[in-house]
């Protein structure tokens, strides 16, 4: 198995369906509430888990009975919690999701996440080091965000940057980045003026753009190429990024080419989006071999 180390976010969601969004001073009747477990990180570690990989989580909860769940749902999803540590002085991270007619929106409390700082990161040089690919978001303070990648860049240890929420940073940490995978809305914050074609064009072999069911771009090296997404009705988009990038790193750390790691994330992501919850519906590699559209060449184990 490959050892994947995620560095992120870790956080409960708060989910509620809704037939509308409120207006300004509005109140509606929601349809369900629901909690369930998240943080980008957490996400993307749980993803990558399931599809067989060795999983290392770095990242920071509270004390509070929403951190033991936190910390209990990544055991359950075998997933290394050594280096997950807990916090007095701040709450666990939440997240406050929207949903209606299928697409969500997010309100993002960082609480204990952002309490990991680039000096932890420093402290755990080896385990980084012995990494086959890295991942990294932006749900945590920027300064760590670039320790990790300063830090791989370093060691010669691919990392993927997840770049969402999006914020400005220096564009120089593209240049050290192995991958980075942001979407639509997220490209045009990170590169004001910049079209899309000439932000690929930039980084060959380097810039993921994903764009639902567009599907997702890349250059390489040559020509703009398009991967199309799997063609499913959506039940609940959470997450949805979030699968992909954790499969992607899966499948990108196993030998796969670029394409191919692209296709084995959007059918992982095409599967998730078919049931609830940001990691609901994340995939078994054994779903995922049953789905239709898995490739026999796909070597993953």
């Amino acid at each position: 198995m490959k050892k994947i180390v995620v560095v992120g976010s870790i956080s409960t969601d708060f989910v509620v369906t809704a037939s509308k969004r409120p207006e300004i001073g509005e109140t509606v009747t929601g349809l369900d509430f629901k909690t369930t477990f998240g943080g980008k990180g957490a996400n993307q570690a749980v993803a990558s888990a399931r599809l067989g990989a060795n999983v290392y989580m770095i990242g920071t909860v509270g004390v509070d009975i929403f951190g033991n769940e936190l910390v209990g749902n990544l055991e359950k999803n075998h997933i290394h919690t050594d280096f997950v540590e807990r916090v007095t002085h701040k709450p666990s991270g939440s997240a406050h999701i929207t949903i209606v007619d299928g697409d969500n929106n997010i309100v993002f409390i960082p609480g204990a996440n952002n309490e990991i700082d680039p000096a932890r990161i420093t402290a755990l040089t080896e385990v980084i080091q012995d990494a086959d690919i890295v991942v990294v978001q932006n749900e945590l303070p920027q300064e760590t965000v670039t320790a990790v990648i300063d830090l791989c860049y370093e060691n010669g240890v691919k990392v993927i940057y997840n770049p969402a929420p999006a914020r400005k940073v220096d564009q120089s940490i593209f240049e050290k980045t192995t991958y980075f995978t942001p979407n639509e809305n997220e490209f045009h914050q990170l590169f004001e003026g910049l079209s899309i074609s000439e932000g690929l064009a930039k980084y060959p072999n380097k810039l993921i753009l994903t764009m639902g069911s567009k599907g997702v771009y890349y250059h390489d090296g040559t020509s703009e190429q398009q991967i199309p997404a799997y063609k499913v009705v959506p039940t609940d988009t959470t997450g949805a990024g979030d699968t992909f990038n954790g499969a992607f790193a899966v499948a990108i750390s196993s030998g796969l080419d670029m394409a191919e790691s692209i296709r084995f994330g959007n059918l992982a992501a095409s599967l998730s989006i078919q049931k609830f919850g940001a990691q609901g519906g994340m995939p078994s590699l054994e779903e995922m071999k049953e789905s239709k559209h898995f490739e026999k060449t796909w070597n993953i184990k």
